[in-house]
């Protein structure tokens, strides 16, 4: 989930070093995200009625749309935009729609997870109460049609959550990047499985495991993305789609969905499971932490 497309330049160096040291080496919890983060914790406890930061949620036509709206950062997830996702979904799954749009605001679907995110220390993430596990279930276990508008670059979790979607629109401007290995890390958000059930066993270790990045129609051509559709067009031709999709009859919708995607929710619950103890292990690794500031030195190059 470590976004490899953005990271601000401003993080690689500072007077006091970025990176803590003890006995003359670097503290894996200091570059990657903790391991805490990645077990179970109890749900987040805020009102889900709050005023969201980092996204900006509609109602129109019996469509709920959520987007990502960081522009300025390239829609990368901070640790507050994960947490406000899982409320909004929780928000979305109760309400009226008919189903519920997932899009990002400016030129990015989404550049992956911020870096400032892996800065932080355990306690810091342990404050936040972000569980990998239970945001990745939000995506199984929504009951309404899912649907991803991807607008732009769509890079690590942004590219993995895909394979939990209903639909996926893409604008031909898009792309898709998962650059785990690269970072010493794994695969996550169940794209270990959903990947080679979409795309072929290895057609997916190319992108998983080598970082092939996908074009829109590249990604359409393996079943990743429903449709592509042209950049200069895109919202107005997805939207006129979409309201056409919102007068159908929503519970026959939901219950159809289910019919679709229950049987595989035991199987997926297992898949993140795994996942998420493998990155576990990962994050803290020498492999993962020499890739992760071989990454740095490299960017602050340019």
């Amino acid at each position: 989930m470590i976004n490899s497309e953005y990271i601000p330049k401003c993080h690689i160096t500072n007077s006091n070093g970025l990176f803590p040291k003890k006995n003359g080496k670097v503290q894996p919890t200091s570059i990657l995200l903790s391991s805490s983060v990645l077990k179970p914790t109890n749900a987040v406890n805020k009102s889900s009625q709050q005023k969201f930061e980092t996204l900006h949620i509609t109602h129109q036509d019996n469509i709920t749309t959520i987007t990502m709206n960081r522009p300025q950062r390239k829609n990368a997830f901070s640790l507050q935009m994960f947490n406000e996702l899982e409320l909004a979904l929780d928000d979305a799954a109760a309400d009226n729609s008919v189903f519920t749009v997932l899009t990002g605001a400016g030129d990015y679907f989404t550049s992956g997870n911020d870096l400032n995110n892996a800065l932080q220390n355990p306690s810091e993430i342990k404050e936040e109460k972000f569980d990998l596990r239970r945001f990745v279930r939000k995506f199984i276990d929504f009951p309404k049609p899912l649907v991803a508008v991807v607008n732009g670059p769509a890079i690590g979790i942004g590219a993995t959550i895909l394979g939990l979607m209903d639909l996926v629109y893409a604008s031909d401007k898009a792309s898709f990047n998962t650059p785990f290995i690269k970072l010493g890390l794994c695969p996550e958000a169940c794209s270990s499985y959903t990947f080679p059930k979409i795309m072929g066993f290895t057609k997916a270790t190319e992108v998983l495991l080598f970082n092939k990045i996908l074009t829109a129609q590249e990604a359409c051509d393996l079943g990743l993305v429903t449709e592509v559709f042209p950049g200069s067009t895109f919202q107005q031709d997805v939207r006129a789609r979409l309201k056409d999709y919102a007068s159908l009859p929503k519970n026959s919708l939901a219950f159809s969905k289910q019919l679709i995607r229950g049987l595989e929710k035991e199987k997926l619950y297992a898949v993140c499971d795994a996942e998420c103890d493998l990155l576990a292990k990962m994050v803290t690794s020498e492999e993962a932490m020499n890739a992760i500031i071989q990454f740095f030195q490299k960017k602050a190059r340019l």
